[in-house]
């Protein structure tokens, strides 16, 4: 995987590598930056080329939704896992948004989990804590060499 330039140094070898769709907000790309892995971006504008993964990824995406859950996953987020070649990389979703809105709180990664069948691993409010970035290192750490449920 290419590294993002908000990443630092690059993950062990073999272990996921992390994708993220970020909005102008920019909460979830200083998360990733925070983590100092190599990280692909899936970006903001529908013209804009889509990254290829070359390896299992965990896909880290906010949610952005109406009252009734309603575009909870980015339209750029659909676009990105409705390719088969990229979806079948996908080995874990990590959810985040914010805890004001209740039950639809991260509901994107619950979403992604559910749809492409792979293990939602956390969730993480707005920026993300630094527990939070502890919790997902560590994480990434334990899925190593492990293989992903949707790779044949």
């Amino acid at each position: 995987m290419g590294a993002d330039p908000v990443a630092g140094p690059p993950a062990a070898a073999g272990g996921p590598g992390i994708v993220y769709y970020s909005s102008r907000s920019g909460n979830t790309q200083r998360f990733v930056a925070r983590l100092g892995l190599p990280a692909l971006r899936i970006p903001i504008r529908a013209g804009e080329p889509m990254p290829a993964p070359a390896r299992p990824y965990v896909l880290i995406c906010p949610t952005y939704a109406d009252g009734a859950g309603n575009g909870a996953v980015p339209k750029q987020v659909i676009r990105f896992l409705n390719d088969p070649a990229r979806r079948a990389l996908l080995c874990g979703v990590v959810g985040s948004g914010n805890r004001n809105f209740g039950t639809l709180y991260a509901i994107s990664g619950d979403i992604i989990a559910r749809k492409c069948n792979v293990p939602l691993l956390c969730k993480f409010e707005l920026a993300g804590f630094e527990t939070d970035i502890a919790r997902l290192r560590a994480g990434l750490e334990k899925l190593g060499n492990a293989p992903c449920s949707t790779m044949p």
